[in-house]
């Protein structure tokens, strides 16, 4: 860990950052920078990670400093002439080129994600305005910053509350085989029915969790009206609270660019000026790929007991009635992964995204024993179940969550992605635009598919229902440095 802080304050120039508890003075291993400066020092090139010449360790501490690096102008953060979405727009100078709405909103990862530390959560005052970045610059005066159009608060983007990162490696794997198992279906369909010139109906499901129905017709088409929380494409997509990003590379590549101005160059093009800001290759592949190696290895949570003898039975008992009322039939308690080797760039990425032909070998890393603990440990058969409380389904969750204004990617307004309930605890406000501030009205919120459970809920005794809680209270993100999975709180 000492290794790490240092190597990290090496690589930025924070100007007023503190780093890994030590203000850095300069970049790489020249000498100081005097006055202005960018805060990025050192980009890092993909061909360095291809060629084995930066390891694992290596990746990480530059993911990390990427993540707690506050981007400034000569980095190339804003983005003068160009939408959040990479569409030109007419130029607007700082200080007026920053904006709270429609962004760039942020000058750092680490501002929105920073709960219990870098990579996690965020509170309320740091919530995004998802879709809000497709308008020029908001100001409410229905000009053209506002799409030339009359917008309100709710209609100009969907509020949403910062979700932390911890296990999303895990997640992410899971999320690739179970597009696996559903692509596997219909093509096994698709195959039966144009053997048999027959229509072939057949159920989706990967790892226990229903996606619905297909019917293949004999001239090799498909009819996808009945798949169910996943898009027809079948792609399981984890990320973004409606899972509408398969990959965390892809969810990096899109946030760096609504949210600080940052420019991928792989979105955008070698050399490719797009925002007009005087800077080019903002953010390198290599840089992007540090950023996901970070991301994919931040521990999974675990889970906090109770010193007090008394709370301890009571998370014992809400664990039981966390089954007994139906929670976990859509927050399942733990799903199996048969292959905990994380590879980047996911093979799923969409276009504008490294892809696996770019590289000369994908990244490779054993979840299970590298990078930092606690780690998730193989099954003798090779399995490793993934506590993460979820299905990585969407469901219709009911009037009380149906408050946004914007479709996203085609999601209807009332669906939702269940939420990962590990590490949940170090994460308040809760709901997706956190309104909640108790577990108890997050729970109560739920409606749609999730009635029956929030009526179940609600016909506890007053003393199960703080059992329930009780035990939500203890999935938590485990301190730093910490190598066991089920702790016990200290006084």
């Amino acid at each position: 860990m000492r290794r790490l802080r240092s190597r990290v304050a090496s690589l930025v120039l924070p100007a007023g950052l503190l780093v890994g508890g030590a203000l850095a003075s300069c970049g790489g291993d020249g000498p100081p920078v005097i006055g202005d400066a960018p805060v990025v020092m050192v980009h890092t090139d993909q061909a360095d990670i291809d060629e084995g010449r930066l390891d694992l360790e290596d990746l990480i501490e530059r993911g990390r400093a990427l993540m707690v690096a506050s981007f400034n102008t000569l980095d190339g953060a804003g983005r003068p002439e160009s939408t959040g979405l990479g569409v030109p727009r007419p130029r607007r100078e700082a200080p007026d080129n920053f904006n709270r709405i429609s962004g760039p909103d942020s000058g750092s990862c680490f501002a929105c994600h920073n709960m219990p530390r870098a990579g996690g959560g965020g509170d309320n005052v740091a919530n995004a305005f998802v879709l809000a970045q497709r308008l020029p610059l908001v100001n409410f005066d229905g000009g053209d910053g506002d799409g030339s159009s009359s917008q309100t608060l709710k209609t100009v983007g969907n509020e949403r509350n910062t979700l932390g990162m911890f296990g999303s490696g895990f997640i992410e794997l899971l999320a690739r085989e179970m597009t696996a198992d559903l692509h596997a279906i219909r093509d096994e369909a698709i195959a039966l029915a144009t053997d048999t010139r027959t229509s072939v109906f057949l159920p989706l499901a990967s790892k226990g969790v229903p996606f619905g129905w297909i019917t293949a017709l004999p001239d090799g088409s498909v009819e996808t009206d009945r798949v169910e929380g996943v898009d027809t494409d079948l792609v399981v997509k984890p990320f973004h609270q409606k899972g509408v990003d398969v990959s965390l590379r892809s969810f990096t590549t899109e946030s760096l660019n609504h949210h600080h101005g940052m420019q991928p160059v792989e979105l955008f093009g070698d050399g490719i000026d797009a925002d007009g800001d005087g800077v080019v290759n903002e953010v390198t592949r290599g840089d992007v790929t540090a950023l996901v190696i970070f991301q994919a290895t931040l521990p999974v949570p675990g889970q906090v007991l109770p010193g007090d003898g008394r709370a301890r039975q009571a998370v014992e008992q809400g664990r039981e009635l966390f089954d007994a009322v139906g929670c976990a039939v859509c927050h399942v308690p733990e799903l199996p992964l048969n292959d905990p080797v994380f590879t980047e760039p996911n093979p799923l990425n969409p276009p504008g995204n490294l892809q696996v032909g770019d590289v000369s070998r994908p990244f490779r890393v054993d979840l299970t024993s590298e990078g930092p603990g606690p780690h998730l440990k193989r099954g003798e058969d090779g399995v490793v179940m993934v506590p993460a409380f979820t299905d990585l389904k969407r469901h219709r969750m009911g009037d009380a969550l149906d408050n946004e204004a914007l479709e996203q990617n085609g999601v209807p307004t009332d669906s939702w992605l269940t939420r990962k309930l590990w590490g949940m605890a170090s994460e308040p406000p809760f709901l997706h635009h956190g309104r909640a501030t108790l577990i108890s009205e997050a729970v109560l919120a739920h409606g749609g598919e999730a009635r029956e459970s929030r009526d179940a809920f609600r016909s506890l005794s007053h003393d199960e229902r703080a059992a329930l809680i009780e035990f939500l209270k203890s999935l938590q993100v485990l301190p730093e440095g910490e190598d066991d999975l089920v702790i016990t709180a200290r006084e």
